[in-house]
């Protein structure tokens, strides 16, 4: 084994929440290094849609966290020169008990902190030129969300807090043993004070017993993307489709109208409901389309996608968006670690070591508003 290495905080994972908290024990000036065992990051943080998505979390303490996480976002991707696209969110609804629900969000979500309002067939169709106007009833405008190409920015965001920070990356390295300050990664030894594992789904590397007794599970969903649109067509706001109000917890609060939905959606579409499908569309950087999703529950994930969930999510993105191309470039799935009752897991794993993980499928939202917290716990 090579000499020694001493820094003051140690970092498990490059995906998103390891950049985070890279970013924050950094920021405070610590000596920072993060491990991660493949070549690239190439987990959850780099197969999702890329959207910083404050409007679906559960109100309260999960709602404030992702407002903040999305300050911080602007702040980091504006120093690091990353593109972005700041354009809100627009939740589009066709059916009448979908309107119902979006509605009395529009009624109580501002109350709880969220920035929307109910806009009709011609507000919205002035904000997107990407929305059916066929049976459009209306749907919800919110400014505050935006989206960043997720492949783009974990490939660069490294750069930036090596260059910036002077944060050490080992690529390729796994992280065998962590017994403080001692810790095992590939074939090198370093002494750290602090250690943070953001491992997201593995679970058998490290502390696999702590694991066992979590309850936390996996999830797998499946995506699509389009080529590049043509003529620089632009999508405009991030959309989501009516079924997406039955599956964000933000939309709980819609307790007079959201149990008759969700009985509809049950009855007449059974299958979305298997599958736990609903729809979202973002664009990347390059103009391409990313188009999803699915999710299927269990630590055995299935490797093989099923062709009936990217028809059925196919058929209803054709049912609300207008765009040139439509045809299909990539299919892929991701895999993400999630607890069935609480939005994260944070574990004391021994004195000094810190277990983040199971943002659910939304990491890419609260990363950096979850890492902030986590930092000033550890008192780093």
């Amino acid at each position: 084994m090579s000499a020694n290495r001493k820094v003051d905080v140690a970092i498990v994972g490059a995906g998103i929440l390891g950049l985070a908290h890279a970013y924050f024990a950094a920021k405070r000036g610590r000596s920072v290094v993060v491990f991660e065992r493949t070549p690239r990051a190439q987990g959850a943080s780099v197969r999702n849609f890329g959207m910083i998505w404050p409007i679906g979390q559960r109100a309260g303490t999960v709602h404030q966290t992702a407002t903040r996480s999305r300050q911080i976002w602007n702040e980091i991707l504006d120093a690091a020169d990353l593109p972005y696209r700041p354009t809100g969110s627009l939740h589009v609804v066709y059916h009448e008990d979908e309107a119902d629900v979006a509605r009395e969000f529009v009624e109580r979500g501002p109350e709880l902190g969220y920035a929307c309002r109910w806009l009709g067939p011609a507000e919205m169709l002035a904000k997107s030129a990407a929305v059916n106007p066929t049976g459009l009833i209306g749907g919800i405008w919110s400014p505050t969300e935006l989206t960043v190409d997720p492949r783009q920015i974990l490939a660069k965001l490294p750069s930036f807090l090596a260059e910036k920070f002077g944060v050490q990356f080992r690529f390729g390295t796994a992280v065998r043993s962590i017994q403080l300050p001692r810790i095992e990664a590939g074939s090198e030894a370093w002494n750290a004070t602090q250690a943070i594992v953001c491992g997201g789904d593995d679970f058998e590397t490290l502390y696999p017993e702590l694991f066992a007794t979590s309850a936390i599970d996996r999830c797998k969903l499946q995506m699509m993307r389009t080529a590049p649109q043509k003529s620089g067509w632009q999508l405009g706001p991030s959309l989501a489709a009516g079924l997406t109000l039955r599956f964000y917890p933000a939309f709980e609060i819609c307790t007079a109208t959201l149990p008759k939905y969700k009985n509809r959606v049950a009855r007449e579409l059974a299958d979305y409901d298997r599958f736990a499908i609903h729809t979202l569309v973002s664009q990347t950087a390059d103009g391409a389309l990313t188009l999803g999703d699915s999710h299927e529950y269990g630590l055995a994930v299935d490797i093989f996608n099923k062709t009936e969930i990217d028809e059925l999510v196919m058929k209803n993105v054709r049912e609300f968006l207008v765009a040139p191309d439509l045809s299909i470039a990539q299919r892929w799935y991701g895999v993400y670690a999630k607890h069935p009752d609480k939005p994260w897991v944070a574990i004391e794993a021994a004195p000094g070591v810190r277990i983040v993980t199971a943002v659910g499928g939304s990491g890419m939202t609260l990363s950096f508003g979850l890492a902030e917290q986590m930092i000033n716990e550890m008192n780093i």
